[in-house]
């Protein structure tokens, strides 16, 4: 039997419950894989609530990367065979003991790494290397500015500026993650006050690269704060994260309705661009996804840090602590 979490429809995550189902046939050229972790994302409560513009119509499973092992391959399959410890990406249908996959989607879970560390590893570091290189196009020397830096995304984006020869300057919302930024090696990190604004000008700060997934006045100082030539990347608004169970409508309006806006004459005048992207949407480009996992298997960094891990069946929990904004590093489910 296979255990999956599922909702009956997008907008309440009270809704998403724990299902059981029969296995299915295995279809020629997927691999079968037995979950053993399950990266938790953002884009999974969004997609709950209803606010993410991928979600499904109906009835669905969220979860965007897991890590298991392969127990049985189709007779078309033969990029992995059965025991391979492997870890991949999926366009929802994450939140499952058992899944089955094009092999084109998984990668080798690399020697030493332990399942939390694999699901950890593909969405956010995808997410990472294609703001920083397909949209961010970054160079040696390059001061960039994550923001959200003890995150999943914001730490692997940190670890791949070094490796890139450039500058990471992280920026958190308390002391805590900051003191904690510092002793991972991370020296130039921010603690944004309610006038991020006044406190990056005070600083002189000026960056070449800013990768935002917060939105509202954090972006807009950012984006001003851009030197000639650089470029904001955004891929995420977490200032439209709901605080409970349903969206709250009316303050998400609200800040859509203060959210920046950028004037394309303005940007041809300062010569400064904004970028944006929604990785999931390059499921469907199955050559670029495989090019970029490919990259990726060719870096080398630390594994993601695994900073919460609740059991499979705690997924209410894991998503209200997510939810929070108290997490460092990732948040993964883990089954026995």
């Amino acid at each position: 039997m296979i255990q999956y979490w599922q909702t009956p429809k997008a907008g309440n995550l009270s809704r998403l419950t724990l299902e059981t189902r029969q296995t299915t046939p295995l279809q020629q050229h997927h691999a079968r894989i037995r979950v053993r972790a399950v990266g938790l994302n953002f884009a999974d409560i969004f997609a709950l609530t209803g606010l993410y513009s991928a979600t499904p119509t109906g009835a669905f499973t969220p979860g965007l990367e897991f890590a298991g092992e392969v127990i049985e391959t189709g007779p078309d399959c033969r990029a992995v065979k059965v025991g391979d410890q492997v870890m991949g990406v999926t366009r929802f249908g994450g939140y499952t003991s058992q899944i089955d996959i094009d092999p084109d989607y998984l990668m080798p879970l690399p020697e030493g790494w332990t399942p939390q560390q694999g699901a950890a590893y593909p969405v956010q570091t995808l997410t990472a290397w294609y703001a920083l290189t397909r949209l961010g196009a970054i160079q040696p020397g390059h001061r960039v500015l994550v923001h959200s830096a003890a995150g999943g995304v914001g730490l692997q984006a940190m670890k791949l500026c070094v490796s890139s020869g450039a500058i990471p300057i992280g920026t958190v919302g308390s002391r805590a993650k900051a003191d904690w930024l510092k002793q991972q090696g991370f020296n130039e990190v921010l603690v944004r006050d309610s006038n991020f604004r006044a406190q990056l000008q005070q600083g002189q700060q000026r960056f070449d690269l800013v990768l935002d997934a917060i939105g509202g006045e954090v972006q807009k100082a950012s984006f001003d704060a851009l030197n000639p030539m650089g470029r904001l990347v955004v891929f995420g608004a977490a200032e439209f994260t709901p605080s409970g169970q349903r969206p709250d409508y009316l303050r998400a309006l609200w800040r859509y309705l203060k959210r920046p806006r950028y004037d394309v004459m303005d940007m041809i005048s300062s010569n400064r661009s904004v970028l944006a992207f929604n990785l999931i949407w390059l499921w469907e480009q199955k050559e670029q996804m495989r090019a970029l996992l490919d990259e990726l298997s060719r870096i080398r960094i630390a594994p993601p840090h695994v900073g919460h891990s609740f059991d499979f069946a705690q997924a209410h929990d894991a998503l209200a602590l997510l939810q929070s904004g108290q997490t460092i590093g990732k948040v993964v489910l883990t089954l026995n």
